[in-house]
C-alpha cells in the first residue's frame, strides 16, 4: 500500500538545530553529574622504553588532588583480547611500566576543579629508560601477515602489455580534528555504571567497557545523543575512556576527563600514511590489461590497522590480471583508525591518478578512458551490480562542470599570473548495512516516539529519520519525535561506515509501516470508526488522519481512534536484517569528482576554484543535509590534497605540528564554487527496503585525485607525493 509522503525528499530544517546553535545541545564535557570531578591525563615525553619512576609528590600536596593513578597503584584489569576493531591486544591503561609512543597516558591526576588537576598534573615528574622509537615507515620493515589478492597472471601480462607505467606515490598521516574533542564522564552507581561519552556507538561502547573490566553490558548505560563531528574516531573505545572509569571507581566520584587539542594527535586514531606502488599495462586503445599494486601504511607496534584499500584496484575497472598486496608497517605509535572513506579514499588516490597518467601517456581523454573499461560485472567476486551509473556520473559531470574546455596540452591555459587545470576521478564505496531495531509508539495525542541506540556524528540523522517516520505514519514531522544515542534503546549498529540510514532507517520504515497497519486494522474493525468495514489496503493517512482513498470524506484521526477506544498509545517494534547467506549482487555507491585549480607561476600555491561532486547513491532522503555531507567531504578531500601533513620528530616520536596553528585544515573559503549533484530515480531496493545508499564516504573517494590532477593539467608536473605543496611546484 503506498502512502502519501510530504517530509521524504523535502530540504527540511534540522529537527536539533536550535538546539545546536543556542549551546543547549549537551556533549559529552557539557554533563556535570552532582560531585563531579576532573582529570588530567599526565603524557609520555618519550616515544618508547620503560617508567623508571613516577614521582607524585608535590601533585599530591595540591589543595584538592584528590588521588594521582599509575601503573604503580592502578587497579588490575582483567584480560581482554580486543577492545574495539583492531587484531591484536589494546592499549591498556596503567597495567605495566611499557611506553609504545610519544603521549602514552603514564598517569592520571583528579581534583575538585580542572584548574587544580591541570596544575598538578604540570607538576608531575616521570623519569624513563627510553630507547629511540621506529616511527619512520619508509625505515621499517613491513609485517608478515599481508593482504593479498590475484586474478589472472598480472606478472606475465604486464610484461607483454603495450603499455607500461610503473608509478609510485605517499599519501601522509591525517587526523580527523573533529569539532568536540574526545572525553567521557564516568558515574559508578554501586556495580553500575552510567557514562556520559562522545562515540559512535553507545552499545558498542557499553560492550567494550564491560570487557575491560568485568562486568556484565548490562550494568553500563551509555548516554550519547548528539557529536561535535568524529568521521570515524569515536568508534572504539579509547584508553582516556577506561582511565576516567577507573579514577571514578577510585575516588567513588563521577570524574569528567577531555582530552585536549594537542592530545587528540596521539591519545586517539587518525588516517595513516601509506606508500603505494602500482604497475598498470593497457593496449594502445587504452583497455587495461594487468595491474599490480603493492601497499604499505602504518600501524601500532601492538595493534594491527588495515583498510579495504585495495578494493578500488579489484572492482573499479574491467581488469582481466591484477595482483595486490597490503601490508602493514608496525611502529611505534598509536593505533591509526578509519577516517571518512577509509581505505577506499587511500587506494583511490593511485589508482586514479595512474588513470590520469595513463590518458595523457595514449593521448585519450580521462573520461573516455574509464569508459571504455567500464565493467560489465564485479570482476573481483563475480556477482551482477545492483545498480551501478558510473557512466551517467561521467556524462552528467563532463556536461555541469563544461569539461570540454579542458586544455588537451598541460600547462597552456593561464589567467594572468595563474595556470589553471581541470582534472576528474572516479570512486566508489561499498554499501554497508547491519541488523537494527527501532521501537515506534503512538501517542493519544497524535504524537509519535520513535528510539534507536544509533548516534548522529553531525549528519542530521534526527533529521532524516524523522522525515522518514513522519511520511510513513502519516503524520508531520512536528508529530514526530526520533530519540537516539542511548544505549538502552533498541539496538542499532555503529555510527559508521554510511550504513546508519540504511540500516537504522529501514528499521524505522518497517516499524512505522506495522504501527499505521495496526491502527488501520483497530479502525476498519471499530464498529464506531467511520472507517469500520473498509478494506484496510485502500486506508491512507495523512496528517494524522485515517481516510479511504477514494472517498477521502470518510475518515477519523489517530486521537479519535485511539481515546475511543480508551488506548492511551500504540505501540510496535521495527526490524530489518540484511539478507543471509552468500551475496548475490555487488552493492556500491558511486560517484564523479570534477576539479579546478589555479597554480600560481612564481609561489607553487593551488587554489581549488570550483568543484563537482556527481552521485549514485541510492534515493535520497533529504537534499539539505545530503548537501551539507557532500560538500563538507568535498572540503575534507580537499585538505587531503593541499594541505593535512602530520609532521612526526623520529628522534623520539614527537608530533611536532599538534595544534591548528601548525596542522592545516582547510575552511569553506577554500573552496570558492562547491557543488554536489545527486541522480534521480536511482532506488537500489536491492541493498535495503527503502532504496538509500551511504553518501558520507562515498564522497571523499575521488577528490583528491581529482584535485591531483587538475594540477598536472594546470602545470604539467605530476606531484605523486599528499599534500600537493608550493615546495613540490617550484
Amino acid at each position: 500500500m503506498s502512502q502519501p509522503q510530504a517530509a521524504v525528499g523535502a530540504s527540511v530544517a534540522r529537527v536539533d538545530a536550535r538546539l545546536r546553535v543556542t549551546g543547549k545541545a549537551k556533549y559529552a564535557g557539557d554533563n556535570n553529574p552532582d560531585g563531579v570531578v576532573h582529570a588530567v591525563i599526565v603524557d609520555s615525553s618519550v616515544g618508547r622504553g620503560r617508567i623508571t619512576a613516577v614521582d607524585a609528590g608535590h601533585a599530591l600536596a595540591q589543595p584538592g588532588v584528590l588521588a594521582v593513578i599509575s601503573h604503580l597503584n592502578a587497579p588490575r584489569l582483567p584480560p581482554v583480547e580486543s577492545n574495539g576493531y583492531p587484531p591484536g591486544k589494546p592499549l591498556r591503561a596503567f597495567q605495566d611500566d611499557q611506553v609504545r609512543f610519544f603521549g602514552q597516558p603514564v598517569a592520571v591526576v583528579v581534583a575538585t576543579a580542572l584548574e587544580v588537576a591541570q596544575h598538578a598534573a604540570s607538576l608531575m615528574r616521570v623519569t624513563y629508560d627510553a630507547e629511540r622509537p621506529s616511527t619512520d615507515m619508509s625505515a621499517a620493515p613491513p609485517a608478515d601477515d599481508p593482504e593479498t589478492y590475484a586474478r589472472g597472471d598480472a606478472d606475465q601480462a604486464l610484461k607483454s602489455a603495450d603499455v607500461q607505467l610503473d608509478l609510485s606515490y605517499r599519501m601522509a598521516r591525517q587526523h580527523h580534528n573533529a569539532m568536540e574533542p574526545a572525553g567521557i564522564v564516568a558515574r559508578w552507581d554501586g556495580d553500575r555504571l552510567t557514562l556520559w561519552e562522545k562515540t559512535q556507538a553507545v552499545q558498542f561502547a557499553a560492550f567494550n567497557m564491560a570487557a575491560e573490566f568485568g562486568i556484565p553490558p548490562e550494568n553500563i548505560h551509555v548516554i550519547s545523543p548528539v557529536l561535535g563531528g568524529a568521521f570515524g574516531n569515536a568508534f572504539r573505545t579509547w584508553v582516556h575512556s577506561v582511565i576516567a572509569v577507573m579514577a571514578a571507581r577510585q575516588v567513588g566520584r563521577p570524574v569528567k576527563l577531555v582530552l585536549t587539542r594537542k592530545q587528540l594527535y596521539f591519545g586517539i586514531g587518525y588516517r595513516p600514511a601509506y606508500s603505494y606502488g602500482l604497475r598498470i599495462g593497457s593496449d594502445r586503445r587504452g583497455r587495461l590489461t594487468a595491474a599490480v599494486h603493492d601497499a604499505a601504511s602504518e600501524t601500532s607496534s601492538y595493534e594491527t590497522h588495515l583498510e579495504d584499500t585495495l578494493v578500488p584496484g579489484r572492482m573499479l575497472y574491467s581488469t582481466p590480471n591484477v595482483k595486490q598486496i597490503h601490508r602493514s608497517v608496525p611502529l611505534d605509535v598509536n593505533t591509526p583508525t578509519w577516517m571518512r572513506g577509509p581505505g577506499y579514499s587511500s587506494g583511490a588516490y593511485p589508482l586514479e591518478s595512474a588513470m590520469d597518467e595513463l590518458a595523457h601517456e595514449l593521448g585519450i581523454d580521462p573520461i573516455d578512458l574509464r569508459l571504455r573499461n567500464e565493467p560489465v560485472d564485479d570482476q573481483s567476486n563475480g556477482l551482477q551490480f545492483s545498480t551501478r551509473r558510473l557512466r551517467e556520473c561521467y556524462t552528467t559531470g563532463a556536461r555541469a562542470f563544461g569539461w570540454k574546455r579542458r586544455s588537451v596540452k598541460p600547462g597552456s591555459t593561464r589567467d594572468g599570473d595563474w595556470h589553471l587545470g581541470m582534472g576528474m576521478a572516479a570512486g566508489a564505496y561499498d554499501t554497508q548495512r547491519a541488523a537494527a531495531q527501532a521501537s515506534v509508539r503512538l501517542n493519544a495525542d497524535g504524537t509519535a516516539l520513535v528510539q534507536s541506540a544509533t548516534s548522529d556524528m553531525g549528519p542530521g540523522t534526527a533529521t532524516s529519520m524523522t522525515q522518514l517516520a513522519a511520511d510513513a505514519l502519516g503524520l508531520t514531522m512536528r508529530q514526530v519525535i526520533f530519540r537516539l544515542g542511548d544505549s538502552t534503546l533498541p539496538p542499532a549498529p555503529g555510527h559508521f561506515g554510511s550504513q546508519t540510514m540504511a540500516s537504522v532507517g529501514s528499521a524505522v520504515q518497517d516499524g512505522c509501516d506495522k504501527l499505521r497497519e495496526k491502527a488501520i486494522a483497530l479502525a476498519v474493525t471499530d464498529a464506531g470508526s467511520p472507517l469500520y468495514g473498509a478494506d484496510p489496503a485502500k486506508v491512507e493517512v495523512r496528517a494524522g488522519r485515517l481516510y479511504v482513498k477514494d472517498a477521502p470524506g470518510r475518515g477519523e484521526t489517530y486521537q479519535r481512534l485511539l481515546t475511543r477506544n480508551n488506548s492511551t498509545h500504540l505501540e510496535v517494534l521495527g526490524s530489518w536484517t540484511p539478507p543471509e547467506g552468500p551475496a548475490r549482487y555487488s552493492l556500491y555507491a558511486y560517484a564523479a569528482t570534477f576539479a579546478e585549480v589555479a597554480v600560481h607561476a612564481r609561489l607553487g600555491l593551488v587554489r581549488v576554484r570550483r568543484m563537482l561532486g556527481v552521485y549514485d547513491a541510492g534515493r535520497i532522503i533529504s537534499p539539505a543535509l545530503a548537501d551539507s555531507q557532500a560538500l563538507g567531504a568535498m572540503i575534507g578531500g580537499l585538505g587531503t590534497a593541499l594541505l593535512e601533513h602530520t609532521v612526526t620528530d623520529h628522534r623520539d616520536g614527537r608530533i611536532v605540528n599538534a595544534n591548528f596553528a601548525d596542522y592545516l585544515i582547510p575552511t569553506h573559503a577554500d573552496i570558492p564554487d562547491i557543488q554536489a549533484v545527486y541522480l534521480a530515480g536511482g532506488e537500489d531496493r536491492i541493498a535495503d527496503p527503502i532504496g538509500v545508499k551511504g553518501l558520507a564516504e562515498i564522497v571523499c573517494v575521488g577528490v583528491t585525485p581529482a584535485i591531483s590532477n587538475a594540477v598536472f593539467n594546470a602545470t604539467g608536473r605530476r606531484i605523486r607525493e599528499l599534500p600537493i605543496t608550493p615546495e613540490q611546484l617550484l
